[in-house]
């Protein structure tokens, strides 16, 4: 493992109010097994993260939809708890972007990488990243933002049947409104009445060209990129099964070499100038063979410790090293490598030997027990929710265009 240095501390910021985001899980493990105090700003009551043995200090989070005001209270309480500089990791799009535009306020108390001014917002915002992508020339699926919905009905004849729906700023949707931050749509009639719901949203609404789903088809992409901006502390993976099926988020996935995919992401953040950590959705398009961009997440995907290397660098690891001017290892990689989340694939959790787990680990046993509690009672109730009479359908389609 490489030298930390203990004494700066880590503090991990969530917004969203996912008590299963297991990605949260990982980071705090990553950096307490390395001896880093780790400072959870995040609502985990209920949650299994909380009685991770890893967590040094838990503090209240900003409310959902916050303004930056709030978010900077929230944070200059935590520092005057931990008293010392602490390496800052936003963990969901609504922290990166609050924590970006108030790198000038947050500075000295909190050490971030140095990237461009107003970027984690441009790259999360999935109206900007088509706009991105043409500039960078990394291929993106053809995107239309309706401003009416008779525009939208008309963007529909155009890109075809069926079309995807996205929010260009998901982490301004209300929670409880049924939204879902990307849907797969099949009438011209959904569409309309989608964006009749724009203001609803907070944002604007992209309609986006169907990519077929299929094998070896969805990937990833996880990085850190350093104040030198070599990217470290990642590698390209494929996707072996999302919830909801076919898109949405990883429940399986395999650190697999993909000279192509890493070149678009190396070329990328290369042209944007992007320091710190990032995840990368792809599509490959099985007409032309081209990978096209679907998602830019300016902070660690939820699977991102899939890509630990023998060497004991992760992408998280990597922003604490490189922000207290430690030498960072020779990666050392570990093709193979796959990751589970238990509760979206139990049967691959169950039966797989040498897979990384997003919530059982031998060393820190308490989330992955608590897990189950929580995960049963939440599967109680949307089977309720079903059956009830009156009770709406659940919601269809992706939670995002490629998943994570």
């Amino acid at each position: 493992m490489p030298p930390f240095d203990i004494r700066v501390p880590a503090v991990l910021l969530r917004i969203d109010r996912n008590p299963f985001h297991h990605g949260t899980l990982g980071a705090v493990r990553s950096l307490g097994r390395a001896g880093i105090d780790v400072h959870l700003v995040a609502d985990c009551v209920g949650s299994p993260v909380r009685g991770s043995r890893f967590v040094c200090r838990m503090h209240p989070p900003p409310a959902p939809g916050s303004p930056p005001a709030d978010i900077a209270l929230a944070l200059r309480r935590v520092a005057a708890r931990v008293t010392r500089p602490a390496v800052l990791i936003p963990m969901d799009d609504a922290s990166a972007v609050a924590v970006d535009r108030m790198r000038d306020e947050l500075a000295p108390r909190f050490l971030l990488p140095p990237a461009p001014r107003g970027l984690a917002e441009r790259v999360a915002d999935k109206a900007e990243l088509a706009a991105v992508c043409g500039s960078a020339e990394i291929p993106h699926p053809t995107t239309l933002v309706p401003d009416s919905p008779a525009q939208a009905a008309a963007a529909v004849r155009r890109l075809g049947l069926p079309v995807v729906a996205k929010w260009s700023r998901p982490w301004l949707m209300p929670a409880g409104s049924g939204l879902r931050s990307t849907s797969v749509l099949g009438s011209a009639q959904e569409a309309r009445a989608l964006c009749r719901r724009t203001e609803e949203a907070g944002s604007r609404l992209l309609l986006q060209a169907f990519l077929p789903p299929g094998r070896d088809r969805d990937w990833f992409f996880h990085g850190y990129v350093d104040r030198s901006g070599a990217v470290c502390g990642g590698g390209p993976g494929r996707k072996l099964r999302a919830w909801p099926r076919g898109a949405g988020l990883t429940t399986m996935g395999r650190w697999t070499p993909n000279p192509a995919v890493q070149a678009l992401a190396e070329r990328l953040v290369s042209a944007l100038g992007y320091r710190g950590i990032f995840d990368l959705d792809f599509r490959r398009d099985g007409a032309s063979g081209a990978y096209h961009l679907l998602d830019f997440n300016p902070r660690p995907g939820a699977q991102f410790r899939l890509f630990a290397d023998g060497a004991g660098l992760d992408v998280v690891r990597a922003q604490h090293l490189d922000l207290t001017h430690r030498p960072l290892p020779v990666p050392v990689p570990r093709p193979g490598r796959t990751f589970v989340v238990e509760n979206y694939a139990p049967f691959a959790a169950v039966f797989r030997g040498g897979t990384e787990r997003a919530w059982h680990a031998r060393d820190d046993l308490a989330p992955g027990v608590d897990l189950w509690a929580l995960w049963s009672r939440h599967v109680a109730r949307r089977l309720l929710g079903r059956v009830r009479p009156g009770a709406s359908a659940p919601a269809t389609g992706a939670g995002r265009g490629a998943g994570r």
